[in-house]
């Protein structure tokens, strides 16, 4: 008895022609059917310059890139106007002499110039100061520049009582004009007379970057330069008065 075996002739139906295009009847094709929609592209654009053109132009404020209350009159001097708090602190602070210990027979006065500027580089401020050796305490200040008005008028700041002191300099002219000559001494940096106001000086750039020779933070106003010097030598000269540790 054999195997039964099925007729493929009658299971399976053969498939029909089937006709495979060419590549030139693709590209035909292709062309036929990109041709309609690039003329209704072409056609867009042109519709869209042509009402571009004849559109009207939109009336826009002009803009700058500085201040944008630069324009107003009451706010034309904004980026220099001084901080109102920072004034109020200012006002109600004490005289410096006030913050200053008990003077002593045998105390001395170191004097020194700090270099600063207001806005610009060219706009030198040099800012005087005097302090007491014994106690590190800043005794007077003045803001200026570097001539004899300025140094006389720190000289005038002077306490009474700290004017009987010696000074200790350097050689700057300035000195030797306005300093009483029985009190005064002239020295240089090698000397060390007067290494703790130099000291100072550094710690003052430190703590103020308004100060540093090469910064981005500068003031804009002398009186903001003085307000900001005048309320850390408050709070340098109390801080001194309050410690348990002061020489006096």
């Amino acid at each position: 008895m054999g195997l039964w075996k099925p007729s493929l002739r009658n299971s399976f139906a053969l498939p029909a022609k089937v006709t495979i295009p060419t590549a030139t009847d693709t590209r035909t094709a292709g062309n036929a059917s990109s041709a309609v929609p690039a003329r209704k592209h072409g056609a867009r654009t042109q519709a869209h310059l042509s009402s571009r053109r004849n559109a009207k132009p939109k009336s826009s404020p002009l803009t700058t890139s500085g201040c944008p209350c630069a324009a107003s009159p009451a706010c034309s001097a904004c980026p220099a106007t001084p901080s109102v708090r920072g004034l109020k602190k200012v006002q109600r602070l004490p005289v410096l002499a006030q913050t200053l210990l008990k003077v002593k027979k045998h105390d001395v006065l170191e004097l020194d110039e700090l270099w600063s500027f207001v806005k610009r580089r060219k706009d030198k401020r040099w800012v005087w100061l005097a302090q007491c050796r014994r106690t590190r305490q800043i005794v007077a200040y003045a803001i200026g520049d570097r001539s004899e008005a300025t140094c006389a008028l720190l000289w005038a700041r002077v306490p009474e009582r700290y004017k009987r002191c010696l000074l200790y300099t350097d050689f700057w002219a300035a000195y030797t004009q306005v300093l009483p000559k029985k009190q005064h001494r002239a020295g240089g940096k090698g000397a060390g007379e007067t290494c703790h106001i130099e000291r100072f000086n550094n710690i003052l750039r430190q703590r103020l970057a308004r100060f540093v020779r090469r910064t981005l933070s500068f003031s804009k106003t002398d009186q903001m330069h003085e307000s900001c010097l005048l309320l850390f030598l408050h709070e340098y000269n109390t801080r001194i008065q309050g410690s348990p540790c002061n020489l006096t």
